[in-house]
């Protein structure tokens, strides 16, 4: 039996053996076996090589499939267009009524070649060559300029509108003699402005201190950056009670203003009357500037102003019982004219013309330090007294003299003044005026003759530039030349160079 299994066993063995044989040829097939002699060889074919002499190409890199980025939503539409918003109101103080806070803070560096003036030079005498002061300069730094107000506006009605304005700066008047320290580091304040209104459909009431109708006000004032009074330039502020009435149209405005006015003598105890009549092109305008800070779009327009005043004197004599009385006056026509205008608040490339011209007698009060440096002649002294009487005058010097006959007579006075002011583009913030002047006395040699220090003739002319850094920020630049002819012809002469800076509230 165990003989018989053996055989068997090894018989199962090669069948299993063959069976599993195909399947290692597909890993490795051994070489054919060549055919017998007795057969041919298979035709050639485009058949592929066996597997195993194929190469395997390498798989392709695997494929990244980078994840969506996220789409931003898109802008939202744009509004529908509305209107530009207006600017917000001026802020104002308030007061038991309504007030509004102006004004700027001013620095001034001034250097003279003489050592005439101080800030403000008008209509002052200069030092002649040969003189100490004559032949030395001088530098000034101040800030006495610098200016507060107030504009204050009461409750209104159909019928009546009332308002007050109240105007401040250091240049008041200082004691005598006084140190340099004391009158630039604790200037005296004083009152420019202080005046009320009432304004009403058929006439308009002011009282107080005010500009004089005499010379029409700031309205045709020059650009310059020079503390006015100018020399030859009406320049006065007066106690006053003023009625005016405007006709307004679209195209014109006329202006009828009377005004009783403090007179220059107290003792003579009469007012000074002042007219004036004032016409607007109301379409027609230009870019102002007023002295140094009043930039303003003004229409173009004429004025014409006269003053009359009856003048007091006492008489020539070192004990006064009676006075000799003496009428004096003037005429004044003045003009703006914008030669290239403005629309709206653009200033560039505006040109404008200021022009006035002025002629009088017994009116120098009117105008800035001119007090002619004129003398009063002697007081008889017919018992030879020892000393002699001197006279003292009750009015204020310039006004009038007395000759040694014992006559009074006025001091006349003509000068006229051209200025223009033109601003650059494209803003306007730069600009450029230039100012000249010019004044006259046709009785001062027969009043004074021979004086040395009584001049009869002046000129005056300056440039300027400015610049506006900021709405509220300025500066500006001067050069300005003065020249007096003296009754015994001589003649004197400054020059000044002068830069401020200016903070505009």
């Amino acid at each position: 039996m165990r003989k018989q299994t053996a055989p068997l066993f090894s018989t199962l063995a090669l069948a299993l053996c063959a069976t599993l044989a195909p399947s290692r040829a597909g890993a490795q097939t051994p070489p054919a076996a060549p055919p017998p002699p007795d057969m041919p060889a298979p035709p050639l074919t485009d058949a592929p090589p066996p597997a195993a002499a194929i190469e395997t190409p390498a798989p392709p890199p695997p494929l990244v499939v980078e994840p969506p980025q996220p789409v931003p939503p898109p802008p939202p539409a744009p509004p529908a267009a509305m209107p530009t918003p207006p600017p917000p109101p001026k802020p104002v103080m308030t007061s038991k009524f309504g007030a509004e806070l102006y004004g700027f803070v001013e620095f001034d560096s001034i250097r003279d070649s003489t050592q005439s003036y101080n800030e403000v030079a008008g209509n002052g005498a200069i030092a002649k060559a040969g003189t100490y002061s004559g032949n030395h300069s001088r530098l000034t730094y101040s800030g006495r300029n610098s200016r507060l107000g107030f504009k204050v506006k009461g409750p209104e009605s159909d019928d009546i509108k009332t308002s007050a304005l109240l105007e401040m700066d250091f240049l008041g008047n200082q004691p005598s003699p006084v140190s340099e320290s004391a009158m630039f580091n604790n200037s005296a304040f004083r009152m420019r402005h202080y005046m009320l209104k009432v304004e009403t459909p058929y006439i308009d009431i002011m009282a107080g201190q005010y500009w004089a109708l005499f010379g029409s006000g700031s309205y045709f004032f020059p650009n310059t950056v020079e503390i006015m009074g100018l020399p030859g330039q009406v320049f006065n502020r007066a106690e006053q009670v003023r009625i005016s009435h405007a006709f307004k149209t679209d195209d014109i405005t006329v202006e009828l203003l009377a005004a009783s006015v403090r007179p220059p003598q107290r003792d003579g105890g009469v007012p000074d009357t002042q007219a004036a009549i004032r016409f607007l092109v109301n379409k027609w305008k230009g870019v102002h500037t007023a002295n140094s800070t009043g930039t303003a779009i003004d229409a173009a327009g004429i004025s014409v102003s006269g003053v009359y005043r009856n003048l007091r004197v006492d008489e020539l004599s070192g004990a006064p019982t009676t006075f000799k009385s003496k009428n004096a006056g003037g005429l004044s026509v003045d003009a703006l004219i914008p030669v290239i205008p403005v629309s709206g608040t653009d200033r560039a490339n505006g040109l404008t013309l200021t022009g006035s011209y002025v002629r009088g007698t017994g009116i120098a009060d009117l105008f800035t330090g001119l007090t002619t440096g004129g003398t009063y002649a002697a007081p008889p002294n017919p018992a030879m007294a020892t000393p002699a009487p001197t006279y003292t005058s009750n009015i204020d010097p310039g006004l009038v003299t007395y000759l040694a006959d014992g006559s009074l007579h006025t001091i006349d006075w003509q000068s006229f003044m051209v200025g223009a002011q033109y601003y650059l583009p494209p803003s306007g913030n730069i600009w450029l005026s230039g100012n000249y002047s010019q004044m006259d006395s046709h009785n001062m040699s027969d009043l004074f003759p021979g004086s040395k220090s009584a001049f009869k003739h002046s000129q005056w002319f300056d440039g300027n530039i400015f610049w506006d850094a900021t709405k509220a920020l300025r500066f500006g630049g001067e050069f300005a030349y003065f020249k007096q002819k003296f009754v015994d012809n001589s003649t004197a002469h400054n020059y000044r160079g002068q830069v401020s800076a200016f903070y505009i509230f």
